[in-house]
């Protein structure tokens, strides 16, 4: 399924900029950044949960905001892009 992630972290101080990579090392491990805090991310369910706990541990609830939108496994019609930055297929192939 597709999950786009996107999170506001407070960064007004050090613990909050360390949370901020903190946050982005983790999506970027699962997922594509599209936007400075969006991420794209084809998880199965196990994966969605494993990487929705890590998230949870590591924001300050009282001071950042994270969100998921499950747009699930026929993702393609329910995305549209405009604009400079062509999105990716997530299924597509992946050259390293």
């Amino acid at each position: 399924m597709l999950v786009v992630i996107t999170y506001d972290v407070n960064t007004e101080d050090a613990v909050g900029r360390k949370r901020l990579r903190k946050v982005a090392k983790q999506c970027v491990n699962y997922g594509q950044r599209v936007q400075n805090s969006v991420f794209e991310c084809d998880l199965d369910a196990a994966q969605y949960r494993l990487l929705k706990a890590k998230l949870l541990e590591i924001i300050d609830k009282q001071k950042d905001s994270l969100r998921f939108y499950n747009l699930g496994t026929h993702y393609q019609t329910k995305i549209e892009h405009f604009g400079i930055a062509d999105g990716y297929d997530a299924e597509g192939l992946l050259m390293v």
